[in-house]
């Protein structure tokens, strides 16, 4: 046989599997040729499929050098050298690919892939988007390009994407669960709920799609079918720890639910996830002098805009850096302006959103941390696994929300006296509760100039105000914490004041027409009901213009949205509760000096929300006044707050020198 024939065996033997006699054909004809560059090529393939990944780039290398220009040699060198965690080099040949063939759609592909994974999102976008202009109905291309569109906070633009990738394949279950998250992330969560559940359908052992359904269900407060879900992508999945995580969480929103099937919850999830890790902790060779300056680590998802990094950035500017060293352990998987107004005011910026608990944990006892605090809970990105491995000798609890953890290794949770007063409730918390001075937040609008308005009730648009027409309540709490019980507390207040409206923060669909059912059964006309979309922060500032009064939810109070809302001059209503998340209200109101808002019952939230709509004048007062009173409050006061933090972190650092001897 010539070359050619030989070459055309060799290839057949390939094809059809007899990967041996094709390799030993390949080798003869490159003993006669060793510039034979189809030859070459197909052994590099060869041996790439066989895993020997140095000889194949050896024969593309090889085979370059006699058709430089050919961009499938230089897609197949990325492939390997993304194989081998050479990302640099692997987008530097696809990239060598796409300048070949503008249009190679494998090389495009891979050359977006690499940006997304390295977290250049817009790169990878512009090139996905390429890769479809040569290939529009390319699946893969399609689902990768939605996801960097999520990833980037674009999902109204991914939906789209992704429909086309439903439409090619419909019966493709990560299709359909794609657009789901999507649909979530848009504020669409009945579509996305359908999405879910026929990705279920499809694929009933899906558990990331029965946890995402859960997620949809609790943004509509379907809370006892979100736990419902959660509980069976745990099923599916028993190790499913964001699963176990969401379940945790959600059952604090749900009302007449007792600590106690909480703590159980808790102590399931340690076992399974954070007590076989006791094995990795080490003892800790810190120095045990009681006053010498401390390395505070904090380790968050939340160091972005959100109602966590809002807390605790003015906490950061103000620690004393010459007695408390600080490090932040950011989990940020996209970062924003405010992201980068954290850094500066650290002694050391971990990013560790690609970094696993172990490496973390590794890299935090590196850094020598005293005290390590988590500030997420069980909310979402959570990284308590760290936590679990000990890395720090001390450890502690805060700012997430005002809940346990339940693990063992971490010591501390800090609290308020009034969210958890003294002598009672301890029993239900893995961690022993250390109270803050005053308050568990420190409120700061960081940069929001948005002045106060006048009431809105007083306005001649609004009829008489000696009749008190106009009035609007309103809460503009997550959706989530809103429930029947809820629902029919208020329409008793909207009852008393038949020409009241009631403006509500809530998704589309289902969501209000579930509350104008139950309030329209408790008669209150659907018409009096304003519905506001969730939006951009300083936009859902501005909703506060149109309210006179705002109402709270139960049993999981209004936290930084209370605050928000008294910040733009808004008096809160709320009952006081049995639980700590169910006592925000009263510790911010008496805060403020404003107790008498904190009601014991359910009767006594109706007689004050009527006193207060029926003192006009009062509530002028509390218009203008209530951001004066926030500002000079212990709510705002983050040197203060600060201090008395940093003689916490002292207090446990002697604590911990005693127990060391």
């Amino acid at each position: 046989m010539n070359a050619d024939e030989s070459f055309q065996a060799a290839a057949k033997h390939h094809q059809s599997g007899r990967l041996p006699e094709a390799e030993k054909i390949y080798r003869q004809i490159l003993a006669a040729d060793p510039n034979h560059a189809d030859a070459l090529h197909l052994l590099g393939v060869l041996a790439q499929q066989s895993g020997r990944l140095e000889i194949a780039l050896e024969c593309y290398q090889r085979a370059l050098t006699v058709r430089p220009n050919q961009p499938d040699l230089h897609n197949h060198i990325g492939n390997v050298r993304r194989s081998q965690g050479n990302l640099p080099e692997a987008a530097a040949a696809f990239a060598a690919a796409v300048r070949c063939n503008p249009r190679h759609v494998a090389a495009l592909h891979n050359l977006a892939n690499c940006y997304q994974e390295n977290g250049a999102l817009n790169e990878a976008i512009v090139f996905y988007r390429r890769a479809l202009e040569a290939a529009p109905d390319h699946f893969d291309v399609l689902i990768h390009l939605g996801n960097a569109l999520v990833s980037a906070g674009q999902p109204a633009e991914a939906i789209p994407v992704y429909r086309r990738a439903v439409a090619l394949q419909p019966k493709s279950a990560v299709a359909h669960f794609n657009l789901g998250c999507a649909l979530k992330d848009a504020s669409q969560p009945d579509e996305a709920i359908a999405c879910f559940e026929m990705a279920l359908t499809l694929e009933p052992g899906f558990a990331q799609a029965a946890n995402n359904r859960g997620s949809a269900l609790k943004d509509i407060a379907r809370l006892d079918e979100a736990i419902a879900a959660y509980r069976q992508a745990l099923t599916i999945q028993p190790a499913f720890r964001e699963a176990h995580d969401n379940l945790i969480y959600a059952m604090l929103f749900q009302p007449d639910r007792g600590p106690a099937k909480i703590v159980a919850e808790l102590l399931r999830w340690n076992e399974r996830f954070a007590e076989p890790l006791a094995a990795a902790i080490r003892p800790h060779e810190n120095d045990r002098s009681p006053s010498r300056p401390l390395r505070i680590g904090y380790v968050s998802p939340d160091f972005r805009d959100h109602v966590v990094g809002r807390n605790v950035l003015p906490i950061l500017m103000r620690h004393d850096r010459e007695r408390f060293k600080i490090f932040c352990y950011s989990n940020v998987a996209r970062p924003d302006s405010l992201t980068a107004q954290f850094e500066p005011h650290c002694d050391g910026w971990r990013d560790i959103a690609r970094v696993s608990d172990a490496d973390a944990a590794a890299m935090i006892r590196r850094d020598g941390i005293d005290i390590l605090v988590d500030l997420a809970l069980h909310m979402a990105h959570n990284r308590l696994l760290i936590f679990a491995r000990q890395p720090a000798p001390v450890q502690a609890t805060w700012a997430g929300y005002p809940g346990t953890t339940g693990l063992r290794t971490i010591r501390y949770r800090l609290t308020d006296p009034h969210l958890d007063p003294p002598g009672g409730g301890d029993e239900f918390y893995s961690e022993e509760s250390i109270r803050l001075r005053e308050s568990f937040w420190c409120y700061d609008p960081l940069g929001v100039d948005l002045p106060v308005n006048d009431l809105p009730a007083l306005s001649s648009s609004n009829g008489p105000a000696r009749s008190g027409r106009g009035i609007a309540f309103g809460c503009l709490n997550n959706f989530c914490k809103v429930n029947e019980k809820t629902l029919k507390l208020w329409a008793v207040v909207l009852r008393e004041v038949e020409s009241a409206r009631f403006i509500l923060l809530a998704p589309e669909g289902s969501a209000r027409q579930w509350v104008r059912r139950i309030l329209q059964l408790q008669q209150v006309a659907p018409e009096r009901i304003e519905f506001r979309a969730p939006r951009p922060r300083l936009e859902y500032l501005r909703l506060y213009h149109d309210i006179d009064i705002a109402l709270d939810t139960f049993p999981y109070n209004g936290h930084t949205t209370s605050l928000d809302a008294m910040w733009m001059g808004v008096p809160v209503v709320t009952i006081r509760g049995d639980s700590a998340v169910s006592r925000a209200g009263l510790s911010q109101l008496t805060n403020l000096g404003l107790e008498e808002l904190a009601a014991q019952t359910p009767e006594d939230f109706v007689q004050i929300a009527g006193r207060l709509r029926a003192d006009l004048p009062r509530l002028a007062d509390l218009r203008r006044t209530l951001r004066e009173r926030m500002e000079r409050s212990p709510l705002m006061d983050a040197p203060r707050f600060t201090a008395g933090l940093e003689s916490i972190y002292r207090e446990m650092w002697i604590r911990y020198c005693g127990r060391s001897g």
